[in-house]
C-alpha cells in the first residue's frame, strides 16, 4: 500500500536533517536541537519512521561510564528516497518565508 499523504513539516525536517549525512548515526537529542523539536514531538516521529522501515534504530554500544546507552538513528535506503523526494517540494516554501513582509 502506497502512502498518499505528504509527511508533516516536522517529519520532513527530521528526514532532511538525517539525509544531510545519511551514513552517520544520530542521537535523538542532537536531532531535536537541529530541527527545533522537543522530545514529545520528536520521538513519536522517530518511532513512526522506524515502524515504517524508513529509519534504522540501534542502541549505543559503548556509552561513557555512568550514562545509560542511547538510541541512535539513521535513514534506510527507503527513508533516503523519501527525503530526496521531499527536497524539491520544500524549496518553494523556503523562498516564501524569506521574502520581506509588507508593512501595514
Amino acid at each position: 500500500m502506497t502512502r498518499a499523504r505528504q509527511p508533516s513539516p516536522q517529519t520532513a525536517a527530521v528526514l532532511r536533517a538525517l539525509a544531510a549525512d545519511p551514513t552517520r548515526w544520530r542521537y535523538g537529542y542532537e536531532l531535536g536541537q537541529e530541527v527545533g523539536l522537543k522530545a514529545g514531538s520528536l520521538y513519536p516521529i522517530l518511532i513512526r519512521l522506524s515502524d515504517r522501515s524508513l529509519l534504522e534504530a540501534s542502541w549505543e554500544t559503548d556509552p561513557p561510564q555512568g550514562r545509560p546507552p542511547r538510541h541512535l538513528y539513521r535513514l534506510t535506503s527507503a527513508g533516503l528516497e523519501l527525503a530526496a523526494a521531499l527536497a524539491p517540494a520544500a524549496a518553494p516554501a523556503r523562498q516564501l518565508r524569506t521574502e520581506p513582509r509588507a508593512a501595514w
